[in-house]
């Protein structure tokens, strides 16, 4: 890679849970002073995650490091294993040490696409070292206070029969569940090209990223997170490698405008997204790409 890319990621949640907070009984996460929405880094990882997997059939080199119920110390050990290395090595209390752990890291990641876009700690048990990802992410934020709803929902069976005999043939069980009306929320990006060159992450990877942020929605629908779609990826291209602008000044430039600020906000359509004052439409097209000088590019990918 030879670019930096900044990127603005917007994307909508209707009638369901984006992020619960299992702190909080799994009410939507919200900035308690503002009442913005929040979705953390963390669940935005996830969703790439389960798209580079479910696309690539998680073979190398597109394997995913921190999946569901994977044993992260057995894949420190594959790499040992594979580059036939020992791990008996002690370098405090963790396996490896040395030559040894720069081996072991390089060759996670070649095989994890997780590994070499977000990084990962791997000195736990065998030591394969820690890597500092080139892609990082912030919380995505809402554009403006939510509201959770709370709902009484029913079950009309029960889990035992212990529970159907206190029920007295009724099977009907209660329960709850949370949703956010509407919420459009905001979320930015950074990629670095000399942690990419650290890490191998390419520009295949990248436009893997690119694929995974427009489309990982359409395959994560579930009852309790309603409609979930992306709206806006807007990316900055940077022709320096270390950048010729500050993320921050390129941000500003893109603000969300609601188009009635009387009424609640139920979809998309009632905002409008903004480059510079002007409509974004107006600007660059999907797919589209619009040179801002001072060599930064914005490229309209959502």
């Amino acid at each position: 890679m030879q670019n930096r890319y900044d990127f603005v990621y917007l994307f909508d949640v209707k009638d369901g849970n984006p992020n619960g907070d299992p702190d909080a009984g799994n009410l939507p996460r919200v900035d308690a002073e503002t009442g913005q929405g929040l979705v953390t880094d963390v669940a935005l990882k996830r969703k790439v995650r389960n798209y580079v997997g479910l696309v690539k059939a998680e073979q190398p080199p597109y394997e995913i490091y921190v999946k569901e119920k994977a044993i992260l110390n057995k894949q420190h050990e594959r790499a040992y294993e594979a580059l036939g290395l020992d791990p008996s090595g002690k370098e405090g209390k963790r396996k490896g040490g040395g030559d040894q752990v720069d081996k072991a890291r390089e060759w996670m990641c070649q095989n994890f696409y997780d590994v070499r876009t977000f990084g990962a700690v791997m000195s736990t048990g065998t030591n394969c070292g820690q890597v500092r990802g080139p892609v990082q992410l912030t919380f995505g934020r809402s554009a403006e206070p939510i509201i959770a709803s709370e709902h009484a929902i029913t079950r009309m069976a029960v889990t035992t029969e212990a529970e159907a005999e206190k029920q007295e043939g009724d099977n009907r069980t209660m329960g709850r569940k949370f949703t956010v009306p509407y919420g459009l929320y905001r979320a930015h990006g950074f990629v670095s090209a000399p942690l990419a060159e650290q890490t191998g992450f390419s520009d295949d990877d990248l436009e893997l990223l690119w694929k995974a942020l427009e489309q990982m929605f359409e395959h994560d629908h579930s009852a309790a997170r309603g409609e979930m779609n992306a709206r806006a990826l807007l990316v900055f291209r940077h022709e320096d490698r270390l950048g010729n602008a500050p993320a921050h000044t390129l941000f500003d430039q893109i603000t969300i405008e609601r188009l009635n600020p009387e009424a609640p906000a139920r979809a998309f359509g009632d905002y409008r997204i903004l480059f510079g004052g002007e409509p974004i439409d107006e600007m660059v097209p999907i797919g589209g790409t619009t040179e801002l000088g001072n060599g930064v590019a914005l490229i309209r990918r959502v």
